[in-house]
């Protein structure tokens, strides 16, 4: 890819994400607009809100009332300042893990568990760990977007967060080096850093955490570590999966999770044949799953249709 300096004295004066932009490159791809703290975006990426799945969000703010916070600042751990509260969550939300953009997940990194999420030490354990050695390569889960990576003196020592189009966002702490920087997108698999023993940490391993609007949920509810798979590419948010000891996984044609109604997409399937099957009408299925009559329909997803 080339590059061409350009210095634009009139960015001086302007400021994005709180930062002064001082410099700017022209590439390929687009103009990058260089921040004084040696972060970076592209020109065209100046009025990013932070969205990176809008059909989920739009349902959460409809649900939510008070709206759920979920801005882009590359500066803090937390976007809401941890104002987004579970009990909030009235309906249930519908995730793809594996699905289009977000696509199939990877290993963060091949290692043993050795500390999972829960109640540890007086005080919560919010990530999964796991065993690796100074200097190994730790992954991308899913594909998405930098928003975080930086070292964190609260106790991640260095840390990566990335959001990915799935509405989760997943933390990389205690690593040894950062090979990505904000705003960069990566691909399930990418490398994003080195595994190491940095911030409150005994000894080198990976603290790996999964968050839905910073609301922390246990990665092995969602991940199988041992098989290196996801448990199932449906999971549906509602206020139990945040609980212990609550399964994320469906297995009927038809589930039922607080007052919200799912069916599996089956081989043969329409939205004709299963509007008809439950009772409802095609319009109503597309309006509760942001899609449209000529939407071709995966076998093993779920729809809502209550």
């Amino acid at each position: 890819m080339r590059f061409t300096l350009l210095f634009l004295s009139t960015f001086s004066s302007m400021f994005l994400f709180g930062q002064k932009i001082i410099d700017s490159l022209i590439t390929e791809d687009g103009k990058i607009l260089i921040y004084e703290n040696r972060t970076w975006t592209y020109e065209h990426d100046r009025n990013f809100d932070g969205i990176l799945n809008p059909m989920l969000h739009e349902q959460i703010v409809a649900d939510t009332n008070i709206n759920f916070v979920q801005t882009w600042d590359q500066d803090i751990c937390y976007t809401s300042n941890l104002e987004n509260d579970v009990n909030q969550i009235r309906d249930t939300f519908w995730l793809c893990l594996e699905d289009g953009e977000s696509s199939a997940f990877k290993m963060p990194f091949d290692g043993r568990v050795t500390s999972s999420f829960g109640w540890r030490r007086g005080r919560n354990h919010n990530g999964t760990d796991i065993d690796l050695e100074t200097g190994d390569t730790v992954r991308a889960a899913w594909s998405g977007k930098i928003r975080y990576a930086k070292y964190n003196t609260s106790g991640f020592g260095n840390l990566v967060i990335i959001r990915h189009y799935n509405g989760l966002e997943t933390f990389y702490a205690h690593l040894s080096k950062h090979l990505v920087v904000p705003n960069q997108i990566v691909e399930a698999g990418d490398p994003i850093g080195l595994g190491g023993n940095t911030g409150h940490s005994y000894g080198s391993h990976l603290h790996f955490e999964v968050r839905f609007y910073d609301i922390p949920i246990d990665p092995e509810k969602i991940i199988d570590f041992e098989g290196k798979s996801v448990r199932d590419e449906n999971l549906l948010v509602h206020r139990g999966l945040f609980r212990p000891g609550t399964s994320t996984t469906t297995t009927l044609a038809t589930t039922t999770t607080s007052g919200a109604q799912y069916y599996r997409i089956r081989s043969g399937d329409t939205l004709s044949s299963i509007a008809a099957r439950n009772r409802t009408t095609v319009s109503k299925i597309c309006q509760l799953n942001g899609i449209r009559p000529t939407t071709v329909l995966q076998i093993g997803r779920n729809l809502r249709i209550r």
